[in-house]
């Protein structure tokens, strides 16, 4: 089959190192290049009104947690789990996930971004929403029935049904793996986090864990094993060659050094530890500095209560330099390379959105107009396949699900 290119007419592009105008062609295999006009296209877009970029990659978030939406408000972390979270997920099913997931992947589509690491029960109901979207992802399962009930679980019915997801592979052409997800070390034995550990190695596939988020957790954890939650983790062999560690934001330089010679990818998530109270973000200049592999993540929808990956960058941007009192950390270029490392699809921002005005000679005001003062994503484009066009998602019903989301929601939360 002929490989679909595009040409994009009269537009403005950034391609994580430059800020280009003019005629460009968009590949199939997301590779790009300047236009002489008469190359044999699939389609010809007039993006007078555009500004193209790579799309956003979310490295940590929960997706079907839209169902926990706006409930919970101002508790920290631990209260929220326990008091609003955690009886909630005691009765979630198969179908509440899906519909949860489908809610969730339309706000991705909507504001720029086609990858998801996601943490999760039931991710077999996560998997076909991401493939059926057409967008990126990796669906990280638990092997215990309900965590936190982790410690101690004999119920092995999460573990089998994971290891036949891990066992068949990843659904869309590779666009969407299933991989293992272990909570956290207050709500994990060490039995268990092998366990995922092991599991992870044989299937080499992501691991996914929270680590750090809160004082109390480092806290408590030096308690009881001697040891800070990272240090701990590198003592039992539990990092693989694809970890996945949420939030890092209590973590000592010794850990930071363990997390980069573990090639850890580490997921800085500030709207939610802002949310939550957490008392501490992750501290992007000494990760950096220690050489460890920095992604943005939203978390969940119940603890930003965003999905937008591009605020989350925004806020990344803000608290970083806030909290080292230095203006100069995290500018418009390391911030949006940040939001989207990785990322080998395109997606276009609306230039008639007052908020992107004025652009600017040369454009030079274009990045920094998008990542602090916003504007509509209008197209997404994922291995050349259209996912969301002049501001419609096409492999979504964005209003069917919101039906379902909402009837969803009122019967999730009836007893709360």
């Amino acid at each position: 089959m002929e490989a679909l290119v595009r040409r994009i007419t009269d537009t403005w592009l950034y391609d994580g190192f430059s800020t280009n105008r003019g005629d460009f062609l968009l590949h199939e295999d997301g590779s790009w290049e300047k236009s002489k006009g008469d190359e044999d296209v699939h389609e010809v877009i007039d993006g007078k009104n555009r500004f193209f970029t790579r799309s956003l990659q979310n490295w940590h978030t929960h997706l079907p947690m839209t169902l926990n939406r706006g409930m919970g408000e101002g508790l920290d972390l631990m209260s929220w789990l326990k008091t609003s979270i955690f009886p909630t997920e005691e009765k979630v099913t198969r179908e509440l996930v899906r519909i949860g997931a489908s809610a969730a992947v339309s706000e991705l589509i909507a504001t720029g971004t086609t990858f998801a690491c996601d943490m999760y029960h039931f991710p077999e109901s996560i998997g076909p929403v991401l493939d059926e979207s057409g967008i990126r992802g990796i669906v990280c399962g638990p092997t215990t029935t309900w965590p936190p009930s982790e410690i101690g679980s004999e119920d092995l019915t999460a573990l089998r049904g994971l290891e036949r997801l891990l066992s068949d592979g990843p659904l869309g052409d590779g666009r969407v793996e299933y991989g293992v997800a272990t909570h956290a070390v207050y709500t994990c034995s060490e039995e268990i986090l092998m366990r995922g550990s092991d599991l992870a190695r044989k299937h080499d596939s992501t691991l996914h864990i929270h680590t750090s988020e809160t004082r109390d957790e480092v806290v408590n954890c030096h308690k009881e094993r001697g040891m800070y939650p990272i240090e701990y983790l590198d003592s039992i062999g539990y990092f693989t060659d694809r970890t996945v560690c949420a939030h890092c934001g209590w973590v000592t330089k010794k850990e930071m050094g363990i997390l980069a010679s573990k090639s850890a990818i580490c997921v800085h998530c500030p709207t939610s530890n802002q949310k939550l109270a957490c008392g501490g973000t992750m501290s992007y200049p000494a990760m950096k500095e220690a050489g460890a592999d920095i992604r943005l993540g939203t978390d969940g929808a119940a603890s930003n209560n965003s999905l937008d990956l591009r605020r989350e960058a925004k806020a990344a941007s803000m608290i970083q330099r806030h909290d080292h009192w230095d203006a100069t950390i995290l500018d418009p270029e390391e911030t949006w390379i940040l939001a989207t490392k990785d990322s080998k699809d395109w997606v276009s921002w609306d230039l008639s959105d007052i908020r992107m005005r004025p652009i600017g000679r040369d454009g030079r005001r274009l990045l920094a107009n998008l990542l602090y003062s916003d504007s509509k994503c209008m197209d997404v484009f994922v291995e050349g396949r259209s996912i969301r066009r002049n501001g419609v998602t096409l492999t979504l019903n964005e209003g069917e699900i919101g039906r379902q989301l909402e009837d969803s929601a009122v019967e999730y939360y009836r007893d709360i």
